[in-house]
């Protein structure tokens, strides 16, 4: 299976019949988590049997947690890339739970050292299990932890080193943790090892007391797009793009209009 190409959408069960519709589809992704390799969605199937890749997007597997990796989720993950013939899978550079406790949400990493040593080696018991290659995103986040050691591109650069893990670099995130931060979000792109990406994230979000929120329920924002064009600006090829849409399902001829959108600026097209 060849890796992801071309602009794909996220799965999901509100969108299957226009996901379904989409012509020339890229590719897709589905959330780990909801999947069951032994009975994929028929949504799903009907992709594969059309020859669109679809990749396994996990969001439970706390891999910067200090509690052990629950073997189960690994192993989910591994049969999800199998059942889909996957040419890869993601997860988040996050963590989940704590003491036991599941806070329900991916939760930012202290980028200190220690933390650094804790989430390489999680990921390398996950690549132990897989067949294939493992992408990492870092996640949106309202919050540093204080005294961090590194900067975000040197934390990812370093942790993408020292396991061979590939990134999964969502704009909207770099986006959303500018603004909320005062940082110019081309800059911190720069900052970033883009030779490393395996396929990009996009997606809409609201900005609220001064905050941006990346929330996947409104239309990707022309602030996003520009910066996925600086993105393809600098890069040799075009990157295989996705669009998640977790909420605010909008109608097809929207969704096919973001999607159009979309393929403009990987092409090279300029947002207005």
């Amino acid at each position: 299976m060849a890796d992801p190409a071309g602009v794909g959408v996220g799965w999901r069960p509100e969108i299957a019949g226009v996901v379904s519709d989409v012509e020339g589809l890229g590719f897709a992704e589905v959330v780990a988590e909801s999947f069951a390799p032994a009975g994929p969605p028929r949504g799903v199937a009907d992709l594969r049997e059309r020859g669109v890749t679809v990749v396994p997007h996990g969001v439970r597997l706390s891999l910067g947690g200090t509690d052990p990796l629950d073997p189960a989720r690994v192993t989910h993950l591994a049969a999800c890339a199998a059942a889909l013939g996957a040419p890869l899978v993601s997860e988040h550079i996050a963590f989940v739970r704590a003491g036991g406790r599941d806070a329900g949400h991916l939760l930012p990493l202290p980028r200190s050292r220690e933390a650094l040593d804790v989430l390489a080696a999680n990921v390398a018991r996950t690549q132990a299990e897989l067949d294939v290659p493992l992408a990492l995103e870092p996640i949106a986040a309202l919050f540093d932890w204080p005294d961090d050691e590194y900067t975000e591109g040197e934390f990812v650069t370093a942790l993408l080193d020292r396991t061979g893990a590939r990134l999964l670099l969502d704009v909207a995130n770099v986006h959303a943790n500018a603004v909320n931060r005062g940082r110019d979000p081309e800059a911190v792109l720069d900052t970033l090892p883009l030779d490393r990406i395996a396929y990009v994230h996009v997606a809409g979000g609201v900005e609220h007391d001064g905050r941006y929120h990346d929330t996947h329920t409104e239309a990707v924002p022309d602030a996003v797009l520009g910066l996925l064009g600086a993105l393809v600006d600098r890069l040799p090829a075009a990157p295989a793009v996705l669009l998640e849409r977790d909420g605010g399902f909008p109608p097809a001829a929207r969704l096919h209009a973001e999607l159009a959108t979309l393929r403009g600026v990987v092409a090279g097209a300029r947002v207005p």
